[in-house]
This record gives structure tokens, sequence and C-alpha cells, in this order.
């Protein structure tokens, strides 16, 4: 798409208000669209729409390309005439509006798809059929659900030795055609919904930015059905060595995700199809793609398989712009933003620069009173993606009130704040949109601000907080904080600079 000065608000889906404990692609979603419309905001970006793990988080999902089944309205079923009031009454959930119950929707979600998928006609029959030709992944995404089923949700590699293996597996398929067809069925309904959502915004002119994380879950039939294409034990189906971060900003002791590494020469043998085929159907989703943790493409920390923590690791050199010239040749039209942040070094840098990709900056990381960090608005490039937070962060405002007083100070004298009452949280608050329009001013095309702190919203209104467990990836905002935005401010500092501008307009 075509790159003009432009602004957007980070909100996952989950996040969202409505009845049923999560948010959905309903009519919350398209009422955000229209306050994003009306607040002159170009971009709407969300988390990863995969599964989630048990923790809720969409960064550790059985599939790199499957949808997250509690994201489906079973209003917009009733309305296909494929559950009725009373089904899509037992989705309701009655727990805090304010928190997302990712265990319960799914269940919830998956009991309405089968009463659904029960009541299939031979017309729907026929898009469902359609739908996995033009999807051949679903199939073994099916598969590999419906052995999950069969064998008590344990990981693939504790599954018996016919079932471990892909080949072997998907010979026998036949004798879980019901479970994969079930499965299937789930994904055109995930996907039919979202296609219509994403059409919706579109037209209003909002455009999705998405997140794509580098790695995969180890129990993922992307890792089962492709084992070849990483360090993976051949016997025993352990990883060699696993992903992580080594000690950084977020963490002392690192960050061990535990995600199996790519074998990286067995990808570039194989033309990088898998790499390709996932950025595809990526391209389809999203109008554009930030991929998580970018740095890896140029060196990755590889920490070994049974290490506690993230201390002990080596960094190894990634596939760098061989990969990306793969992308660029069989995909010339993706629109790629890279995360690359944390633990840096001239091989990012010089990859950033050949790939040509924006990479991004985080205003929070700036404000060290005695440097003059990249982070810093007056040092941000056209080509980057400006935050005030991105999921992983504070909010400004709690980021503000656990701040060293002198980033504190620095903060605020650097985004002009007048005010005295630098604390006040809530939807005016000052010192929030000092730097929220300290950010708006810079040079970078696009910028980013999280709902939370359009809201002025504290701490406890973090999305995740990396490295801890717990209550993270849980937090929504109401319908009346969503409400009490004050749109017309946005719609301002939108137009006043020039983020929502063009040469027919006149502001």
């Amino acid at each position: 798409m075509k790159k003009t000065r432009s602004a957007g608000v980070l909100l996952h889906i989950t996040s969202l208000p409505g009845p049923f404990g999560t948010g959905v692609f309903g009519e919350e979603a398209q009422a955000f669209v229209g306050a994003l419309a009306e607040m002159h905001f170009h971009f709407w970006q969300v988390l990863p729409l995969c599964p989630v793990d048990a923790s809720g988080s969409p960064y550790c999902s059985f599939s790199a390309f499957a949808g997250n089944l509690a994201l489906i309205d079973p209003r917009l079923l009733q309305k296909d005439g494929l559950l009725t009031q009373a089904e899509v009454r037992e989705n309701e959930y009655d727990g805090s509006i304010y928190t997302a119950c990712h265990a319960f929707a799914l269940e919830r979600r998956t009991a309405a798809l089968r009463k659904a998928f029960a009541r299939c006609d031979d017309d729907t029959s026929a898009l469902v059929a359609l739908f996995a030709e033009q999807n051949p992944w679903v199939f073994d995404y099916a598969l590999f659900m419906a052995l999950k089923d069969a064998n008590g949700q344990k990981p693939w590699w504790e599954w018996p030795a016919d079932q471990a293996d892909f080949a072997k597996a998907k010979a026998r398929a036949g004798d879980f055609r019901n479970e994969i067809d079930f499965y299937i069925f789930s994904q055109y309904i995930f996907f039919t919904q979202y296609r219509a959502f994403k059409e919706y915004a579109n037209s209003r002119g909002v455009f999705l930015i998405g997140d794509m994380p580098i790695y995969v879950s180890r129990d993922s039939v992307d890792v089962w059905s492709n084992r070849s294409l990483f360090e993976m034990d051949r016997e025993t189906f352990s990883p060699a060595r696993v992903a992580g971060v080594p000690p950084d900003y977020f963490s002392e002791d690192g960050q061990l995700w535990g995600n199996p590494l790519y074998d990286w020469k067995a990808m570039k043998k194989e033309g990088y199809t898998w790499w390709i085929a996932r950025l595809r159907h990526a391209g389809k989703l999203y109008d554009r793609v930030r991929i998580d943790h970018f740095r890896a493409f140029a060196s990755y920390w590889a920490i070994p398989f049974e290490s506690e923590t993230a201390k002990v690791g080596v960094w190894e050199k990634g596939p760098g712009m061989a990969l990306f010239k793969a992308v660029a040749k069989a995909l010339p039209d993706a629109d790629i933003i890279a995360e690359d942040l944390g633990v840096f070094g001239e091989d990012v840098v010089q990859l950033l620069a050949d790939s040509g990709f924006p990479g991004m900056r985080v205003v929070q990381f700036g404000f060290d009173p005695c440097g003059d960090s990249t982070h810093l608005p007056h040092n941000y490039p056209k080509n980057c993606i400006a935050y005030l937070g991105t999921h992983d962060n504070n909010t400004l405002l709690g980021w503000l009130w656990d701040a060293f007083p002198a980033e504190r100070d620095y903060a605020l004298r650097y985004c002009c704040f007048g005010g005295r009452e630098w604390g006040e949280g809530g939807f005016y608050s000052g010192s929030c949109r000092a730097i929220i329009e300290t950010v708006w001013r810079s040079a970078a095309d696009t910028a980013i601000v999280a709902v939370q702190d359009m809201c002025g919203f504290g701490k406890d209104a973090r999305m995740n907080i990396p490295g801890t467990t717990g209550e993270n990836w849980t937090w929504r905002i109401s319908a009346d904080a969503l409400s009490m935005i004050d749109k017309g401010y946005y719609r301002e500092i939108n137009d006043i600079y020039r983020r929502y501008y063009t040469p027919e307009r006149t502001v």
C-alpha cells in the first residue's frame, strides 16, 4: 500500500469489550473501526490472531497459520442460521468485564462450532471444501488437532510412534476424518468472519497491522510436520538448542522462550518455501506485517536445551538477506515492519538497511538524561514506526510512576510538559498527552499509540510483562472506557501533525 504519514492504535481483538469472555469479530470490532476512522487514524494494530497457549499468549501457538477460534462471534453464526439464540447465550461470560478468560471463550466457542458443524448444508460444505483446497496448510493443522484431542492434549512427541511420525499419521488420516472435517470447518468460519471484518475496516480507510512471532512452538503442527527444518534430534524429538534472548532491559536473566531454532541451512536448501508460505498467508490477513524479534534474522541467541536460564548461550549467524531476497522475488508487494528492538549489533543495522524495511522506535526507551538515544523523537528517521509503547511495555503513566526521577524529569522537560500534576491518570492525563504529541511531531512515517495510553491508564492495564507468568494477556477495555476517549483530541493531533493529510485536504 502507498506510504503516507500516518498514525494508528494498538489494541488486540481479545481486549475489545463484549459479552463472550474475549473480544470477537463482531459489532464491537466494527464500532472500534468507526471510532478510529472518526479520529483520523489509518491503522489498527493487533497481536497475532493464532491460537493461544494455556496462559493466553498468542506468541506460543499450536499453529503459525490457523486462527484463534475464541475470536469467532457466535451472533454471526446465529445470523447464518447455524446457532440458536439460546446457544449464543451459552457463550456469554458472567465474569469481570475487565479480564479476558481465554479458556472459557475457547471451550464455549468450540462447543458452539460443533453444533454449527452438525448443521452444515451442501452449499456451506462446498465452500468449506474450496477453502481447504485454497489453504493446503489447514488439513495438516486439522489432523494435528484431531490427534491432540485423541491423545488427551499431550504434546505430539508423547503420542504413539505412528502418530508422532507425521508421514505415518497422514497416511492414516482417514481414521480421524470427522474430526479433521470439524477443524477445517472451524477455520473456514474463522477466516470468513475475519475477512468480512477486514473488508469493513478497509472500506472505512482503516488498515490492519498484524504481528508475526518469529519462532513457533515446539508443540505445534509447524514443527511436527516440518521437523527437518528445525534443530531437532531425529530420534528423541527434542530440540538441540532453543530460542531466547540474553539479559536485557526486560530481564537480568534474559528470556528463555524454549522455541526450537530453525535449521537455516535446511531452509535455504528448500528455497525458504516455508517462510514464503507463511508471509504469503500473513499478507492475506493483514495490510502490513510486523515481524517480532527481527534481529534474529541477522544473528540469534542459541541456548542449550537443558539450560534453566537464557544467560548461557551463543550468538549464531541468521539467514540475513538471502531469506529476504527470496521473499522479495516471491512476494514483491510484501509490506513488512521489522521489530528491531533488544540487544543490538552492526549486523542488525546492516540487515535493516539492506532490506529497506522500517524499524521501530519506542519512546519509553529514550529518556536517558545523560544520553542521546535513537529512541528520542528528534533522532527518528522517516522510515520507522514510532511507538509510545508496545504490548511488552508499561503504560505511559505506569512508566512515569516507575521511572527513575532523573528519567521522568528529563522526559517531562523534553516533552515540554508545563503542568505540575504529572501523576494524574484518566482520559485527560496531561503528562501522557505531552509525550504523545512529541512522538506525533517526529519525522517517523507512522506513529502508534496503545489504547491504554489514549485513556491515561496506569500499569494495572499492562498487556504483558516479559519473562513473567500470571495475569498476562488478559487485559480488556470496557465499553464505557472506549466511549469516553476524547475523539476530538486525537482527530486534532492527527490533522495538525499531518498524520491524516492529503494534498486535496486543508486543515
